[in-house]
């Protein structure tokens, strides 16, 4: 895979993001990979969507935007942006938070390493050798680190992180793991994906990250998104035998 003739595509969900979409798409357009955008709006009531197409108007042909009449959940955002995102034609499709937990720059390395190696998924770990998060108070921390060693201890699957969402696909391993049927929603959906790809055999690759605590806007974790995601994992250990 070429640099230079790779398509990339960042898939990015919104709700309530006005404080930080802007200066997120210019910090990811002014990447050296030369990505697009999709922004998938749930119907924001402080405008993101609004201001997302205002982005439109301003980076033609490189930012494009996806609007859903209600809030469904970050899994189901993500299935329609994927799908978008395929019928694009892109080689790359990349997972992103739009609150700047993860930094462009990481980005970058991750696009490089998708590119330079034959890795079908690129995963952004915060907890590999060089990986980290930054303004999380001790008990999240423990929560997502113990998520996901709790994930992988199930699953029988050895990636450090499972429950972090900056990824990048190749689009062939993307068509393969039956985006329709996923129905889990925030860290269960990154952990079924994940787990998804390392049922088909995939080969992915871990790059560390700094992850940061948002910047501005509210935290969209709740408890039921951490119970939920308890229980989904034993869901997919049990229907894979």
């Amino acid at each position: 895979m070429s640099p230079l003739s790779t398509s990339v595509v960042v898939v990015i969900p919104t709700y309530n993001e006005a404080e930080n979409i802007v200066s997120l798409v210019e910090e990811v357009l002014a990447l050296p990979c030369a990505p697009q955008l999709l922004i998938v709006d749930d119907d924001s009531p402080d405008g993101t969507g609004q201001i997302a197409d205002d982005l439109v108007v301003l980076h033609p042909g490189r930012v494009h935007v996806k609007h859903r009449t209600q809030k469904q959940g970050l899994g189901r955002a993500y299935v329609d942006g994927f799908a978008t995102a395929l019928a694009l034609g892109t080689d790359l499709i990349v997972q992103m938070d739009a609150d700047h937990s993860h930094r462009p720059q990481d980005l970058q390395v991750m696009i490089n390493t998708a590119i330079a190696t034959d890795a079908d998924l690129v995963l952004g770990s915060r907890y590999i050798p060089g990986g980290s998060t930054v303004g999380w108070p001790r008990q999240r921390r423990w929560i997502s680190r113990f998520g996901s060693w709790y994930s992988g201890a199930v699953l029988r699957v050895h990636i450090r992180d499972l429950t972090g969402g900056f990824k990048v696909w190749k689009r062939g391993l993307l068509e393969r793991i039956d985006l329709p049927s996923i129905t889990s929603d925030g860290y269960s959906f990154q952990i079924e994906t994940t787990w998804r790809a390392h049922q088909q055999g995939a080969h992915i690759e871990q790059v560390p990250i700094v992850f940061h605590d948002r910047v501005a806007g509210a935290s969209k974790l709740s408890r039921a998104v951490v119970f939920e995601a308890a229980a989904v994992v034993w869901k997919l250990r049990f229907s894979s035998r």
